[in-house]
Order: C-alpha cells, then structure tokens, then sequence
C-alpha cells in the first residue's frame, strides 16, 4: 500500500513548529529585562547598598546590624543572634577586590576567602534581577565549621554558607553571603536569597 503526503500536512507541521517556537518565547521571554525587581519573600526584608539590594529572613530572627557597628569590610549586614550568639548572617561586600571585570573573577576572589577548612558542595552560574550585564553572578555554596570568634557558634559546630559573586552595573565588584548553622536553613530558603538580590 502506497501512502500519499498531502500537500497542506508540510504546512500544517510547518505551523505548529511556528506556533510552538512562539509560546516559547512567551514563556522565556525575549531581550533582557533591564527595570525588573527580584522578588523577596513575605516575611523578609532587604538591605540596600549602592549595588545592590538582598532580602533577609526578618520572620526567623534576622535583624539588620547598625553601620556603627559592623565591619568597615561590610557594606550591609543583617545577623540573627541566639542567646548572644550569632547564628546567621548576611553580609554585603563591595569593591572586595582589585582587577575584577566580570562574575567569574569575583567568584574566584570571593571564593578564595572562603577560607581553609570549609568544602565547596556547588558552583553554578546564575541570573539576577536589574541591568544586563550586571545580572551575571555566579553561586557559590559551601560546609564550613565556625571557629568560635566573635560571638560565633562553638568552635567546630557544622555550618553552611551561599555566596553570590558579580559586577555592578558601575563596574564595582560585589560579593553577598549569607551564613548559618547548618541545618537551621533550609535549601529553598538560600535559593529565595539567591533569588532576591537586585543588581543596580
């Protein structure tokens, strides 16, 4: 048996390809968008810099630190304190470092201060809210043990991080982290902090 193509079954398969290229695009969207916001979850707050702005868990005990009282290192810092304690933090650091150009040179200078000891557990490239190119970070997350410092956990207690590493819009590098006891943050909350960082 000998089957024939009819001639609009070219066309029909033609517009369907056209019609499915064009939901796709309506879905990722086309161009970058250069005025958008991230979104920062019910219950955060954020620090804003010059740079950029991160959303922070006020609802689970985070409070933003005085300038007078943090690192001249720090551009903003919000911690969560525990009968005196620190047992998380989120920094901001602009201007970290020298010769920086792009997201990868200031996620290996950022990297680099991670500091002996602790285990790298990812590396990913990531896209955030505001102007292109400056959405370009790349993600870092790491297993460290804090060294009983400065009101720190126990020296030796298990603790996670996530930095985020990249350019402003102004050329001026930056670096946000966010550290806690391990376990006392959950996977999706670091990627809600990752996803609430505008870069201006």
């Amino acid at each position: 048996m000998t089957m024939t193509r009819r001639p609009h079954d070219a066309g029909r398969r033609a517009a369907t390809a056209t019609l499915g290229l064009s939901l796709l695009l309506a879905l990722t969207g086309c161009g970058d968008d250069t005025d958008g916001k991230a979104s920062i979850p019910e219950g955060w707050s954020t620090l804003d810099t010059d740079s950029l702005s991160v959303g922070y868990p006020k609802d689970q005990g985070y409070a933003e630190q005085p300038a007078a009282e943090r690192s001249k290192n720090n551009a903003a810092v919000a911690l969560k304190v525990e009968n005196g304690i620190r047992t998380g933090m989120v920094s901001v650091q602009l201007n970290f470092a020298t010769g920086v150009s792009d997201a990868a040179e200031a996620a290996a200078a950022a990297g680099a201060g991670i500091g002996l000891g602790s285990t790298r557990k990812a590396t990913e490239d990531v896209r955030l809210a505001g102007p292109s190119p400056a959405r370009d970070a790349r993600r870092i997350d790491y297993d460290f043990t804090a060294d009983g410092k400065e009101d720190t956990p126990t020296r030796g207690t298990p603790m996670t991080g996530v930095l985020v590493a990249g350019v402003d819009s102004g050329g001026v590098p930056f670096v946000v982290r966010l550290n806690a006891v391990k376990g006392a943050v959950e996977g999706e909350d670091l990627d809600a902090f990752v996803g609430s960082i505008t870069v201006k």
